[in-house]
Order: C-alpha cells, then structure tokens, then sequence
C-alpha cells in the first residue's frame, strides 16, 4: 500500500470511531433556570448601584440647590454664566451678571451656588 492511501485509511477510521463515540454522547446543557434568573437579578443589582442610585441622588441634590435659591445668592449657571440672584419667582430667576447687566434663567439651569464674596474674587 502506499503512504497516501495509509493516511486515508487512518483518517477515515478516526472519523468513524469518533462518529460513533459521539452518537452515546451526552450533550452538555446550557444554564438552568435557577441559574439565568441568578445572573438576570445580578444584572439588575449591578444596574442599580451603578447607574440608577448616582443618578437618582444627583437629581435630589440638585432639586434642594434649585428650591434653596434666594436673592443675594452667587451661582454659576450651566452654561458657565456666574452671576449674583437679584430676583427670584416660582420658575425663573434674575441674574445680575455684571452692573446693570440682569439675565433672566430657569431654575433648572443652576448647576452650583457658590459662597457668598466668590464673584468679587473672581
């Protein structure tokens, strides 16, 4: 016999031993149900502490800055404007930006109040 017809030989009894072992085979399962409710709850743990609770604290801090404000206070808006309160209504607010220079903002757009002398240090 040749050597290509040898390795052929060897190649097809390989196949089939390996065929017919696998037939009686048992078939590894996948996860069971206790186990991808496990995983689903540990996803949503992981969801909560590191997205839903920070954000969720961030909004409660900046909702008793937005309902703390009061005439003669200095913030800084978010587009970076830094200005002293003049005025102060359920909605809007006045800042005084610069002497005779009053804008009018939303509440909602307060980012930070600063201590009070800040500005004149500016």
């Amino acid at each position: 016999m040749k050597f290509t017809a040898k390795i052929g030989l060897f190649l097809a009894f390989c196949l089939f031993t390996v065929a017919s072992h696998a037939e009686g085979a048992v078939q590894p399962e996948g996860p069971g149900a206790l186990m991808q409710l496990v995983f689903f709850g540990g996803f949503i743990l992981i969801f909560y502490f590191l997205m839903w609770r920070p954000q969720s604290k961030r909004a409660k801090e900046h909702k008793s800055l937005v309902s703390g404000l009061s005439k003669g206070d200095e913030v800084i808006t978010t587009g970076g404007i830094a200005g002293k309160i003049s005025k102060v209504s359920e909605d809007f607010i006045r800042v005084e930006i610069a002497e005779g220079v009053e804008i009018k903002i939303q509440k909602v757009a307060i980012s930070t109040a600063l201590p009070k002398g800040t500005l004149k240090s500016i």
